[in-house]
């Protein structure tokens, strides 16, 4: 970073309480990648998409502090702060707004987990990327030099309150090829902050733990949607939910093929179960169902969730909280809504969150 910009930065995040390269050491917090806190919250979605690039909101902080959450996860596309042709030029504006995120986080102790959603070379929704992450070495240095700028940028702020979740959602991914990323990754954030706390998502889709990164000293996330037919019933990016069956919970596909609690049990939490023997923290970066589903069977499919995320004693964080997904604005046609601040609160599905 030029010194003009490193010093107009460094200015900036000192007036938000933040610390900017070379401001503060990291002095730690206790959390550990081998254990992570039990943290709740939700996924904000102002930085989601590049086309509707907009601030965070401190309400949507102090909401979920007054309820008793304690984290948000911010799924970012890069081209919001880099839109241009050269993905090396970065837009300050933008960057600040993502401070002033982390500076909510901290004036209301929620801890903020910063996300790649759209990365260079990479992102699990179209478009396409230019250039493939996985192959092509250009984006894979101009993702570790994103990746680099967020470490120094937040240098000295304690994992408690930020962490890094690399890469959302890698597809259908050989892991010899995401291991090579994810290594390459972690070694940009580390040479320039050794103690960020860092988190990597599963393969296919976030379903699977990666085994090939234990040796890491990082997090892995999962994701809380299966069955599709429950959390995707009519989802208009999935082809063909539009002619699902109505779900029900449990949900039967066909004979002798049912999800219900033991399922999600067996197929989703033993797996990841095996990871933590290996000294690797789980969280549940994303999960929910789209508004379409009946609001009775998606409340009790979420208890089932939520009663087996605490017996395993991971967190989650819903997607989304002010959306279709949502315990805010999510226009659902079965629920009676209560006003809350101008917005409209599904009531019973908060209380069945905060009850866990």
């Amino acid at each position: 970073m030029p010194r003009r910009r490193f010093l107009k930065a460094s200015a900036q995040l000192a007036a938000l309480g933040l610390s900017a390269p070379g401001l503060a050491e990291n002095s730690g917090s206790g959390v550990s990648a081998a254990r992570l806190p039990r943290w709740r919250g939700f996924n904000l979605l102002e930085k989601f998409n590049a086309e509707r690039n907009r601030p965070f909101l401190e309400a949507d902080f102090e909401w979920m502090a007054e309820w008793g959450f304690d984290f948000v996860r911010l799924p970012l596309s890069y081209r919001a702060w880099a839109p241009g042709d050269d993905w090396l030029k970065l837009r300050e504006e933008t960057l600040v707004e993502i401070d002033q995120a982390v500076e909510h986080g901290r004036k209301h102790k929620i801890h903020v987990n910063i996300n790649f959603h759209r990365a260079p070379g990479y992102c699990v929704n179209p478009p396409k990327e230019p250039l493939d992450l996985w192959s092509d070495e250009k984006a894979l240095e101009a993702c570790a030099f994103h990746w680099a700028h967020f470490a120094r940028r937040y240098k000295g702020i304690p994992n408690s309150q930020v962490s890094f979740d690399l890469l959302n959602e890698p597809a259908q991914i050989p892991e010899a090829d995401y291991v090579r990323v994810v290594k390459k990754l972690v070694e940009a954030i580390r040479g320039q902050d050794p103690d960020r706390l860092i988190i990597a998502d599963g393969l296919r889709w976030g379903r699977d733990p990666v085994h090939g990164l234990a040796n890491l000293g990082i997090a892995q996330s999962t994701r809380g949607y299966d069955p599709m037919g429950v959390s995707h019933y009519k989802a208009t990016w999935v082809g063909g939910a539009d002619q699902w069956s109505e779900p029900t919970w449990p949900l039967k596909v066909k004979d002798h093929d049912v999800w219900d609690k033991e399922r999600l049990r067996k197929q989703n939490i033993q797996p990841w179960k095996e990871l933590e023997k290996k000294k690797v923290g789980v969280h549940v970066g994303e999960w929910g169902a789209f508004h379409h589903s009946p609001h009775a069977v998606v409340l009790a499919w979420m208890r089932d969730c939520l009663e087996l995320w605490k017996e395993a004693g991971w967190g989650w964080a819903l997607w989304n909280f002010r959306g279709a997904f949502g315990i805010l604005d999510s226009q659902r046609k079965d629920v009676r809504y209560e006003s809350f601040r101008g917005r409209q609160l599904d009531r019973k599905m908060l209380d069945l969150l905060r009850s866990y």
